[in-house]
């Protein structure tokens, strides 16, 4: 297995996992011996998965307060352990990140596992989707984007945690339902995307509202069986790769056109591909978020 690994690392990927500037990385190697390069046959540096482990720990310590020269005279088990010894709500974060990144890098399903179980035990799952998860993705798209990583190891950890809220999801389909409003969930033509619906979904259940998620790649035609004049339904897409920012604007109006007008519906939009979203942003009965976060916020309020 070990073969699929991404064993060699550049010292711009290690600043990208640790938030450690390169240059500094390089004063702790030379002057503490922290970290030891080694280099190809043609003289580029690379670090291996050890040192990136290695560097996520002396991070750990360094940013709760170690001097580094103290760091440096700790031997690796003591390095670990100290790390573990922290116990305040951000130190754990934190470290439970950090070996969430681990466990991607690895494609180490065991230690997943066993770090969800860890803090599962200590708090319930909205508390870990919020809390672990979101700030967990938020990084890893950010070092898929500057080619730290490979899609596949994004494609192996959001595929873990959508088993998560798979589970959550069959618990909780029994929910009675409180609420009058319905929510439809969908993904447009070619958007793939779908673990923040997902979760938006579970949350939605627990909330006591009835809930149709229609999953990935929709076309609006499909919409139209949903259109309902007397009861209110709130339409939610998710647009993270699709349609492009150019697009988006003509699609919303064409949902709005054809789903929303004239019925008592709502339209909300989220995902990246949002801020294109110009002509129809001032609808009333259209609204815009930046994040999952913003709309549970909302739903919460209502």
């Amino acid at each position: 297995m070990r073969h699929y690994i991404k064993e060699n690392f550049r010292i711009k990927d290690l600043e990208n996992f640790s938030g450690v500037k390169a240059h500094t990385i390089r004063i702790w190697e030379k002057r503490y011996n922290l970290l030891s390069p080694e280099r190809t046959d043609t003289n580029i540096r690379y670090y291996s998965h050890e040192s990136l482990q290695k560097l996520l720990n002396i991070t750990l310590l360094y940013n709760n307060n170690f001097k580094i020269s103290k760091i440096a005279k700790l031997s690796e088990q003591d390095m670990k352990e100290t790390c573990m010894g922290l116990i305040s709500a951000k130190q754990v974060k934190s470290r439970i990140i950090n070996t969430f990144k681990i466990a991607m890098m690895q494609f180490d399903t065991v230690l997943f596992e066993k770090t969800y179980q860890e803090i599962l035990q200590k708090t319930n799952f909205k508390d870990v989707f919020v809390n672990y998860f979101i700030p967990f993705l938020n990084e890893i798209g950010l070092l898929w984007q500057i080619d730290s990583i490979y899609p596949s190891h994004e494609h192996f950890i959001t595929a873990l945690i959508k088993q998560k809220i798979q589970v959550q999801l069959e618990k909780n389909q029994m929910n009675e339902i409180k609420k009058d409003e319905t929510y439809v969930l969908f993904l447009p033509d070619h958007e793939i995307h779908d673990l923040g619906m997902l979760y938006l979904n579970y949350e939605l259940l627990c909330a006591g509202y009835r809930v149709i998620n229609l999953g990935q790649c929709l076309p609006i035609s499909s919409l139209e069986l949903f259109r309902d004049n007397k009861h209110k339904t709130m339409f939610i897409a998710y647009c993270t790769v699709a349609p492009s920012m150019e697009d988006i604007d003509e699609y919303t109006e064409e949902l709005y056109d054809k789903i929303i007008k004239e019925s008592n519906s709502e339209l909300w939009m989220l995902g990246n591909n949002t801020v294109g979203i110009d002509k129809m942003k001032s609808v009333p009965s259209i609204s815009i978020f930046k994040s999952v976060t913003e709309v549970l916020e909302k739903i919460h309020a209502a």
